[in-house]
């Protein structure tokens, strides 16, 4: 059995329709890939196994080339990821303002590590690189929300307003 068939026989009914959703509002082209990926991380907010399967099917690539650029962005994710994603700053700027003091005290509050999420689906934990907001160091961004000049006491405070 192909890698293909397989994941179409495992993906949850409710799942198949948005992908097909997705892969026809997109050329059947190499060139395609990247918008698909984007469009379906996006809507599920991961990258189900299905989404690589059915994405190499439409456009006609082995599923090895979906899955190197799949992973290759940090962008992307494969595995399911929290309601609320917190992104701690590992900048420069903000490691030297005590940015590895933040992630420690997060991993102790929500009792995970980075790249982690809880069990109960609510939070994932991420260390990046760079978050462009170097003068409000050592800053954490949840959903896009910023939160800067943190110092560990102020974590349990920031989580608790997204619990």
């Amino acid at each position: 059995m192909r890698l293909v068939e397989h994941v179409a026989e495992t993906v949850s009914a409710d799942i198949r329709p948005r992908i097909r959703e997705i892969l026809v509002k997109h050329e059947r082209i190499g060139e395609s890939l990247l918008a698909i990926l984007q469009e379906a991380q996006e809507t599920f907010s991961y990258l189900p196994d299905t989404v690589i399967g059915e994405t190499a099917a439409w456009l006609g690539l082995p599923v090895h080339q979906v899955y190197s650029v799949a992973t290759f962005y940090n962008a992307f994710s494969l595995k399911p990821k929290g309601k609320y994603v917190i992104q701690v700053c590992m900048g420069t700027a903000c490691h030297v303002r005590g940015s590895p003091a933040i992630v420690e005290e997060a991993e102790t509050i929500l009792g995970i590590s980075r790249g982690e999420t809880t069990k109960d689906g609510k939070f994932t934990l991420e260390t990046v690189n760079c978050v462009g907001a170097c003068a409000l160091g050592p800053v954490m961004v949840i959903n896009g929300d910023y939160h800067g000049h943190l110092t560990r006491s102020q974590i349990a405070g920031i989580l608790e307003k997204y619990s």
